[in-house]
């Protein structure tokens, strides 16, 4: 079963996703920026990144913006080379982005990792994969246990 969604989300204009996708958006655009949901959009991405339908696991889905990063124009006379405007590349990738902005609204968990799952023409959506450290099922898992600190 994996394998097909897999597949399907390799190519999303050839398979089913794109149209499911066109119809989730509509709603996602109108929530917040950062929504925790039930259960990930992308099962089989979720699971190979370590994710496990178990106490001590959340999904998050968080909204952020497209394009390169806007940097103002200086307003004091400057050369076109040294303004500084364009060509300009941040350090930070927008993934690594929303995985801080999630971070910083749920502080006693801890980021596992992310994926990529929409993008329009402004936004982009990614869900990111949380995990509470001091569940007890975290702590005694095999995969997850190094997050809480022990040493199995």
């Amino acid at each position: 079963m994996y394998r097909h969604i897999q597949r399907a989300w390799r190519r999303p204009k050839d398979s089913y996703v794109q149209t499911l996708m066109r119809e989730r958006v509509i709603v996602w655009r109108r929530q917040p920026t950062i929504v925790r949901i039930e259960k990930p959009s992308r099962i089989d991405r979720a699971r190979r990144l370590g994710y496990k339908a178990k106490k001590g696991f959340v999904v998050v889905r968080a909204r952020v913006r497209r394009g390169g990063r806007r940097k103002p124009r200086p307003k004091m006379g400057r050369r076109q080379k040294r303004m500084g405007v364009s060509k300009f590349t941040p350090a930070k990738s927008i993934k690594l982005i929303a995985e801080e902005r999630v971070a910083r609204r749920y502080p006693n968990l801890e980021v596992l990792s992310s994926y990529w799952v929409w993008e329009d023409g402004v936004s982009k959506w990614y869900e990111v994969i949380l995990v509470d450290p001091h569940s007890p099922s975290i702590k005694s898992d095999k995969d997850v246990g190094w997050i809480s600190g022990n040493r199995n």
